[in-house]
């Protein structure tokens, strides 16, 4: 993320990156060679990196009520999460673990997709251009 400074029209990117989350956890869930499924779970963590990093910078930017939604949307995410892993757990058991990493990764992709339909201030979003500080000499 340092690498690009500005990246523009955060919102749709933010979407883009936690759907590709989602795919590269139900591809790392259906890999059956020990070198793919780190490539995959390698991405997962770089989506993961660029969808946290941007939703904190829109969080912080941006304290208007588009922001307070995915905010909350971003907590009920947080807080859930580990409750949905004993879920997993109990899939796991009963079919395996890929079939539980699979089903999981879907069910947890469903949200952001109903979220980009039906969040067009999320989808439109952009930074606004910010006034450079002027120092008075």
């Amino acid at each position: 993320m340092a690498v690009i400074p500005n990246v523009r029209r955060q919102g749709p990117v933010v979407l883009l990156a936690v759907l590709a989350y989602g795919a590269a956890t139900i591809a790392f869930g259906m890999a059956r060679n020990y070198w793919i499924a780190f490539l995959f779970f390698a991405a997962t963590g770089a989506s993961d990196t660029v969808s946290t990093v941007l939703r904190q910078t829109i969080r912080q930017l941006d304290p208007g009520p588009p922001a307070r939604r995915m905010t909350s949307v971003n907590m009920m995410f947080f807080m859930g999460g580990p409750q949905l892993g004993a879920r997993g757990g109990l899939v796991a058991h009963w079919f395996g673990a890929p079939i539980s990493i699979i089903s999981e990764a879907s069910r947890a992709s469903s949200p952001v997709i109903a979220m980009a339909i039906g969040a067009p201030q999320l989808r439109a979003y952009e930074e606004r251009p910010r006034r450079a500080h002027r120092s008075r000499s």
